[in-house]
């Protein structure tokens, strides 16, 4: 009972190696699922026709900032909410439900873009921005996991930037102008700091039992990266 009582309520920092090392494991095994879970949604979408007809409807005649607006909205809200649902840790099935709805919002938000590239761009983009995003959260991953520097300061800059790249998107939909490509490479590097914090804060904030939750948190970072290395590449 003391044990179970130490996973759910002390960071995992302060329990023991074995522990923080399940810990760490279980993060990492269950934002795997929840990538793997949004290829195959993903694979769904576009095989079922509904990645193009989403496609039509955010490009196509009448399509707009309007539709956008709605999308983003509607995405931020469900995100909210499957975050707030995997960070039950005393209740598994929510967990799991805000872990795959996370990745369904993701597959549905990336769809038109998905559709556009490789059908306009090529498949090569796709598979390039993946192994770059892959390679630079392990890079970050790594530093976060081993730096002995405490790295809660960057939670400031994550809150601003955060709010301004909001800003500037809603702004961009609304007003019709195109924030270019160095809006990318700042939010590629945002996310950077973000993956920096969230390894290192996972370790440090989080109780033993939120694995699905820090699971979660990690894998908006890297859907986020994805999405603007893979804009990047689009650009070419």
């Amino acid at each position: 009972m003391a044990e179970a009582n130490a996973l759910r309520t002390q960071p995992v920092i302060n329990l023991p190696d074995t522990d923080r090392a399940e810990f760490i494991s279980k993060v990492y095994g269950h934002l795997a699922m929840a990538i793997g879970a949004f290829i195959a949604f993903e694979t769904l979408l576009f095989m079922s026709g509904i990645a193009e007809r989403f496609f039509d409807f955010v490009y196509g005649e009448g399509g707009g900032g309007g539709r956008w607006l709605i999308i983003l909205g509607g995405f931020m809200v469900g995100s909210w909410i499957a975050s707030q649902a995997a960070a039950d840790i005393f209740n598994p099935g929510k967990q799991y439900a805000g872990l795959f709805g996370m990745a369904a919002l993701y597959s549905l938000l990336f769809a038109p873009m998905l559709y556009y590239t490789f059908n306009f761009q090529g498949s090569g983009n796709v598979w390039a921005a993946a192994v770059i995003t892959a390679i630079g959260f392990a890079a970050l991953s790594a530093v976060g996991y081993f730096t002995r520097s405490d790295l809660s300061w960057m939670r400031p800059i994550l809150m601003w930037g955060g709010v301004v790249a909001i800003g500037l998107i809603v702004g961009a939909v609304i007003f019709n102008f195109n924030l270019g490509l160095w809006f990318s490479v700042a939010m590629v590097a945002l996310m950077g700091v973000s993956i920096l914090y969230q390894t290192q804060n996972i370790v440090r904030r989080y109780p033993g039992d939120a694995y699905v939750a820090a699971a979660v948190s990690l894998f908006s970072s890297v859907m986020t990266m994805f999405w603007y290395v893979l804009r990047i590449l689009n650009r070419r």
